[in-house]
């Protein structure tokens, strides 16, 4: 029982990410199970750490590990672990880049995963195997794999994974030059993803790890491919979506609303591919769910009538696979392609929604406009929605390496007083606003409502300067998540509630996470506050010491304003090492921690 409990506590860890941690309770109850003669709990932990191993990049320990896990499932008869440790095995060699190696593993937990019936293990499998296709570049066989996994995923509901596939397809697809067909299955998959937040199911975190890495990927990758055709209203909608999934990344708790759960518009012929293949993919799942219950029974067990349903089904899945692997050359998709190819720029995505985009900006009444940058490797992608017009896409020649430079030497210079900020601030501004100050002029614009993407949230974009004045002196910025997650109704307040709070004097100096912090009052913050409360009659003022959490915490929802003027930081590592400093400082008060 010890044992049992420590692996759990274990895996607890391993799906916090906490994997030393993990490691080190694995280690603790390999230890109990071995010497209690446990062999199917060592079979477990033993694939446990080498899971642990292998979620560090560590793949030779990994491996060494998951050989040991495999030899003991073997010799216990462990079916089902077996076909498991086979898998994980193949993934390493995956991650090795030892392509034939993997393929040998993963053809062997198939087998096995096909015998006894484990429909989930099986998709997974066949997934795995259309990737390792994939990566030799033999496309027509990847893709078959991939069909049959996407058939077992939506045939099971595993939404998650089914998302996955689609989004294996679309990159497959777009590898083969067939961007039309490749934007057609990466919205499947941003559509898929979009339901599972919005019923904010919590996907087990086994599978976390490799779905989670390739979900901005997909947003991204859609994102570019439309640009590259000026599909920019579409672009602006997956822009959106990406940013409210990086939000869900990082909060682990975003739900999504009525407008995310619409994921993103279908064109009509994009609809009548997918269709077509949805009608082939449910042939294929009628069929498998058929196999699935025959070969449940042994072959020297099954009647005459059995055998020969058998034989038709298996035949019946073979023409399937042909159909899929024809699908592409159908004269029905080849046609939807080549009308997506003339038209899709020109077709009217859900007019509603642009009509949303500029009827609450107009609803803002401050000439407002919504600016979403997209960063690319080889380019930054810069869609501006103004109220009198479809978003504008303008495209600026800068890699994204180039990119993050600037902003480290904009940060840097920003932190160090005898350093001069203009000159990197003036390169970012050539980059993120001189390409739309045309567009700025023409729609009048006083008000940048800005979604920042990727690095470029670390930088302030108030803060650039165009060689004569700084963007804040020009333009008031407002920064959102999404506009999906925005309230643009100017809600009428009667009477302003505000607590002001500020730190201005003393000095503290803390250790938190890897970091070393050393913070003074800010000395001007206490007339910054005297002004809010002459200006706004009724401000309640909290000053250093009265600048505390007992004191602060319980007033925040009686007020309409909260104004802190103190220092805070976004910490690397661990959400909760990320902090607002309160007039008491440490260890009095301790931080008032993200939670």
């Amino acid at each position: 029982g010890v044992g049992t409990t420590l692996n759990n506590i274990g895996f607890i860890y391993s799906s916090l990410g906490q994997y030393p941690k993990a490691l080190e309770y694995y280690q603790q109850a390999l230890a109990i199970l071995q010497q209690i003669g446990d062999l199917s709990g060592v079979g477990t932990t033993l694939n446990n750490i080498g899971f642990i191993y292998s979620s560090l990049g560590q793949y030779p320990k990994a491996l060494e590990y998951y050989q040991q896990a495999l030899a003991i499932r073997q010799q216990i008869g462990d079916r089902s672990g077996v076909g498991t440790t086979l898998n994980n095995i193949g993934f390493i060699y995956s991650s090795l880049g030892q392509y034939p190696k993997a393929l040998e593993y993963y053809q062997q937990a198939l087998a096995i995963r096909q015998q006894i019936g484990d429909r989930s293990g099986v998709g997974t499998t066949l997934n795995n195997i259309g990737t390792i296709y994939n990566y030799l570049g033999q496309y027509p066989k990847a893709l078959e794999y991939f069909q049959q996994a996407l058939a077992i995923r939506q045939q099971i509901g595993d939404r998650s994974e089914e998302g996955a596939t689609l989004n294996n397809i679309g990159f497959l697809l777009d590898a083969q030059k067939q961007p039309e067909l490749a934007i057609v299955f990466f919205k499947q998959s941003v559509n898929v993803i979009e339901k599972i937040r919005q019923d904010l199911r919590v996907l087990p975190k086994e599978q976390q790890e490799s779905y989670t890495q390739t979900i901005a990927d997909t947003y991204r990758r859609l994102a570019d491919l439309l640009l590259q055709k000026d599909r920019v209203l579409e672009a602006q909608q997956v822009l959106d979506l990406l940013k409210v999934q990086e939000l869900q990344e990082y909060l682990s708790n975003v739900r999504g609303n009525q407008q995310t759960q619409q994921g993103v518009d279908n064109l009509p012929p994009e609809k009548k591919i997918s269709d077509s293949y949805n009608q082939l993919l449910n042939q294929a799942i009628e069929i498998g769910k058929e196999l699935t219950e025959l070969q449940k029974i042994p072959y020297a067990q099954q009647t005459s009538t059995q055998k020969q349903c058998l034989a038709q089904l298996t035949n019946q899945q073979g023409q399937i696979v042909k159909m899929f692997e024809e699908f592409t050359r159908r004269p029905d998709v080849v046609a939807s392609v080549q009308q997506l190819r003339q038209t899709a720029k020109d077709q009217n995505v859900s007019l509603q929604r642009l009509r949303n985009i500029s009827d609450d900006l107009k609803r803002l009444e401050q000439n407002a406009v919504l600016l979403y940058p997209l960063i690319l490797e080889d380019r930054l992608e810069l869609i501006l929605a103004t109220p009198g017009s479809p978003p504008i896409r303008r495209t600026v020649a800068v890699k994204r390496q180039d990119l993050n430079q600037a902003i480290v030497n904009f940060r840097s210079a920003f932190q160090n007083p005898n350093m001069d900020a203009k000159k990197p601030a003036k390169q970012l501004y050539d980059w993120l606003i001189k390409p739309i100050e045309n567009d700025l002029q023409k729609a009048d614009a006083k008000t940048i409502i800005y979604a920042p993407d990727g690095q470029l949230r670390y930088i302030p974009l108030a803060a650039l300067y165009d060689g004569k004045q700084w963007l804040v002196e020009r333009l008031r910025i407002n920064n959102i998540t999404a506009a999906s997650l925005t309230d643009f109704t100017i809600k009428p307040q009667a009477h302003l509630k505000v607590l002001a709070g500020a730190f201005t004097q003393g000095h503290y100096e803390f250790q938190l996470g890897k970091q070393h912090f050393s913070l003074s009052g800010l000395p001007f913050a206490a007339k910054e506050v005297a002004d809010l409360q002459t200006s706004i009659p009724g401000t309640t003022k909290l000053l250093d010491k009265d600048f505390s959490i007992t004191a602060t915490i319980p007033q925040m929802n009686q007020n309409s304003v909260v104004h802190f003027a103190t220092h805070a930081a976004f910490v690397p590592g661990l959400p909760e090492d990320s902090f607002i400093l309160f007039g008491k400082g440490l260890p009095e008060n301790k931080l008032f921690h993200q939670q």
